[in-house]
């Protein structure tokens, strides 16, 4: 059994988004903490379809599916100024609407991240399989990491460049 450690900014954000879910009751559900849960992360910014058939497959895995996103500033950092197209609020709301996602959780750096994999404890964590033979952070925090096959032809990124090209 690993040693627990005390995230106290990341479990709060963590506990906040459960209320959140829960219709803002301070109280979680009783068995949530029984519950297998599922961890998937990115920025999904402009969601499209090979963001639901992520979630699907995820959720596939255990009955509670919890995203990370990355925060505004996070994004700006990692796609450019011109990013994101959504405010960190705005994605978290569409993301909560999803019949596959359960909580989402908004982090702002690679240690937060951590952070919240280990608060969230899942069985399984689903990534891109490009990040096969590369380290994936959090993920000595689960059981088990699964890798996703992109959907041919979706991406945030190429979305937009359409949409410029037009």
């Amino acid at each position: 059994m690993r040693k627990k450690r005390q995230f106290s900014h990341t479990e709060k954000a963590f506990v906040e988004a459960e209320k959140t879910k829960y219709g803002g009751n301070p109280r979680i559900p009783v068995n949530y903490y029984d519950q297998s849960k599922v961890f998937v992360n990115g920025c999904f910014d402009v969601l499209h379809i090979g963001h639901i058939r992520l979630f699907k497959y995820a959720k596939s895995f255990a009955p509670h599916l919890v995203v990370g996103i990355d925060s505004d500033s996070r994004v700006k950092k990692l796609k450019g100024e011109s990013r994101p197209i959504n405010t960190e609020e705005d994605r978290k709301e569409m993301l909560l609407s999803l019949k596959y996602v359960d909580t989402v959780v908004v982090f702002d750096n690679d240690d937060e991240l951590e952070e919240l994999v280990y608060q969230c404890n899942p069985e399984t964590m689903v990534v891109g399989e490009e990040y096969k033979n590369k380290k994936v952070i959090g993920s000595e925090h689960t059981k088990e990491l699964k890798f996703f096959k992109k959907v041919n032809g979706y991406s945030t990124t190429s979305t937009l460049q359409n949409l410029t090209d037009r």
